[in-house]
């Protein structure tokens, strides 16, 4: 349960990770996991549903998602422009990633463009 009252659920061999409100999804944040230059979560979308907007629940997210990089021991290597703001916002809780680690994230989503 995430502070704000959403279940958080990591759903990673779909690079999922989606917030329910009573069972009901209200939101999620589409990530990869990338393997070089170091291990690093790499969130490219946030995503919470128009009935649910305003109540917390992308920032419970993208909370989840630093504190899920933490226990893993990896960094988190933000492309979504949401997860951007929010680090920029919290740097206590969301350490900012390495221009090369950045680099190597946009490289390999560029090189799938199917994928996203």
């Amino acid at each position: 349960m995430s502070d704000i009252g959403i279940d958080i659920s990591d759903v990673r061999d779909q690079g999922l990770l989606v917030g329910r409100l009573d069972g009901e999804i209200v939101g999620f944040i589409q990530y990869f996991v990338l393997r070089e230059p170091q291990p690093a979560l790499v969130p490219v979308h946030t995503v919470v549903d128009p009935e649910h907007t305003g109540r917390g629940y992308a920032g419970a997210l993208v909370r989840e998602l630093y504190r899920m990089a933490a226990r893993e021991g990896v960094a988190v290597a933000p492309l979504c422009s949401y997860v951007v703001k929010w680090q920029a916002g919290h740097p206590e809780e969301a350490p900012a990633a390495t221009g090369a680690l950045l680099g190597a994230a946009r490289a390999a989503f560029v090189a799938d463009p199917a994928r996203w």
